[in-house]
């Protein structure tokens, strides 16, 4: 189910999470984007589709997962990250979230 989730592209992949979480939050989070990111979103709303059960659980698994990290890393520092992850999703999972947060501290301000 995760890798379903792996080979969508990270726009496609907030625009189902999106969908998933529903008009109110949708409402909430837009206020805190730019006009360019809403209408870069909307549109891949827009050429969703149908969306499968398990699409939307593995998008919101995956969302679920990189929260998590980003929160232990965010505690402890990227080592007691790691073991913390490592310990509940095994050492190659727990790689794969590392990296991916530590892509997306790269990107953020």
């Amino acid at each position: 189910m995760a890798r379903q989730a792996e080979q969508l592209t990270s726009r496609r992949k907030a625009a189902i999470l999106l969908v998933a979480m529903g008009p109110e939050s949708v409402a909430k989070i837009f206020k805190n984007l730019r006009e360019d990111e809403i209408e870069a979103i909307t549109l891949e709303i827009a050429r969703l589709g149908k969306i499968t059960p398990d699409q939307r659980r593995s998008i919101v698994a995956e969302f679920y997962e990189m929260c998590m990290a980003q929160e232990v890393i965010s505690e402890g520092g990227i080592d007691q990250a790691r073991l913390a992850l490592e310990a509940a999703f095994g050492p190659e999972r727990a790689a794969e979230m590392v990296n991916k947060v530590i892509q997306t501290m790269q990107v953020l301000p």
